[in-house]
């Protein structure tokens, strides 16, 4: 069973002053943000960053969002933009849902048992060509993340949607049979080889340069 726990998070509404006001309101530890959805006007809001990062960090995707003190509405978040270098949350996007319509989400995808694999411990290379995987659900059963043990994985082997078990409710939308989520690929010797010979190239290089260089000085 999902856990239907909602976290609360309390909002102000703001009036939309652009990029300076935005920047005001970090200096200040608030972050701003933007309500859409559910037949409403889109709303812009501001929110205090500590408690923002702890509601996001809080078990379940749904939030039940409180703007200006008001009855609280479930929301889910569309997208939060971070800081490139400090990796704050410098901007939200949230989205009014309906707790009995299943909706669309991104997911992350966290393989398990990698360095347990006999393929890495042969020196293979699990190549993660998918981090995240759309899915519907409804707003309470959508989890913080679907979980894939490759323990078992051999060189060679390639890793498809179809092999992954999602929690009861959750659909994948992606195409099961044609999504790669990874493959493990024998040892990269070639590269390697290129590299030794790269390496025994700038050797005799260097050599003849100074053989050439002690001639000269004789003449």
């Amino acid at each position: 069973m999902p856990d239907t726990t909602q976290t609360k998070l309390d909002v102000t509404t703001r009036v939309d002053g652009g990029s300076r006001a935005s920047r005001r309101l970090r200096r200040a530890g608030r972050v701003p943000g933007v309500l859409y959805g559910g037949g409403g006007e889109p709303l812009s809001f501001d929110v205090d960053a500590r408690e923002l990062r702890l509601a996001l960090a809080g078990v379940g995707a749904v939030l039940d969002l409180s703007v200006d003190g008001g009855k609280a509405t479930p929301v889910v978040l569309k997208e939060a933009q971070r800081h490139p270098v400090r990796g704050d949350t410098v901007h939200v996007d949230m989205l009014r849902v309906r707790l009995d319509r299943a909706i669309h989400a991104v997911v992350p995808l966290e393989l398990l048992g990698v360095d347990e694999a006999p393929g890495v411990r042969e020196g293979g290379v699990l190549e993660n060509t998918v981090r995240e995987l759309n899915v519907e659900a409804l707003p309470t059963a959508i989890p913080e993340a679907i979980v894939h043990d490759v323990s078992a994985m051999q060189i060679g082997d390639t890793l498809t949607l179809a092999a992954v078990t999602t929690p009861d409710g959750v659909t994948l939308l992606d195409d099961l049979q044609e999504t790669v989520l990874a493959t493990l690929t024998p040892p990269r010797l070639q590269s390697a080889e290129s590299t030794e010979i790269e390496a025994e190239t700038e050797l005799v290089g260097d050599g003849e340069k100074a053989g050439g260089e002690s001639a000269g000085g004789g003449e």
